[in-house]
């Protein structure tokens, strides 16, 4: 299986003015500048889909882009999904009004949304351990449905000596390691995508 389209679909401020649930979605989130709309350029092969900002914390909009994936079963060719890019939280020099709106809002989507159902959060790979990125895992687990799993996917791994990768590996077994540049991890996290949005129906 692989993803042969993508998609820009629409913009919104929260929950409220976001597009129809009728697709099921994966919420990528992640510390402002961890990479995150460079890995959604690499991971759906279109070069300027998500727009990356030169301000960490400018984004502050729950983007959606409609995602087409081609299947190896001849009587269901094509699978649909929407991939969802949320604003980076933590970044300090958002106002503080700002910052509560956009953390409510944030919030909103991640607890409210019916048809979420694969929460991906990026992780710097030289920095895993960060009370922030802590807090996020914890949260992400007291909200998590049944029908809903998370995926910790560590960005920026061609930084890494190999041998605190192979440390980093064994310290997260289940994660996954992404490096933009070398687009190393991205069938992984592909794999782990649409084995949970799908099951059998792609074979």
């Amino acid at each position: 299986m692989k993803i042969v389209d993508a998609s820009f679909l629409t913009s919104a401020q929260s929950i409220s003015d976001s597009p129809s649930p009728d697709k099921a979605e994966v919420a990528f989130l992640g510390r402002s500048n961890v990479g995150k709309s460079s890995l959604l350029n690499t991971l759906t092969n279109r070069k300027g889909l998500a727009k990356s900002s030169s301000t960490p914390g400018k984004t502050q909009l729950i983007n959606y882009f409609d995602i087409k994936f081609k299947t190896q079963n001849e009587e269901l060719p094509y699978l649909y999904a929407r991939f969802v890019d949320l604003p980076g939280f933590g970044y300090a020099k958002v106002s503080k009004g700002l910052k509560k709106d956009w953390n409510r809002n944030l919030t909103g989507y991640l607890e409210e949304r019916p048809c979420l159902q694969i929460f991906v959060h990026l992780i710097d790979a030289r920095h895993p351990n960060l009370d922030i990125d802590t807090n996020v895992d914890e949260f992400l687990n007291t909200i998590k449905r049944g029908d809903q799993i998370i995926i910790n996917a560590f960005t920026k791994t061609d930084k890494l000596k190999q041998s605190d990768l192979a440390k980093l590996k064994r310290a997260y077994p289940d994660g996954i390691f992404i490096s933009n540049l070398k687009k190393r991890g991205m069938l992984d996290l592909q794999n782990a995508i649409t084995e949970h949005l799908f099951g059998n129906q792609i074979f």
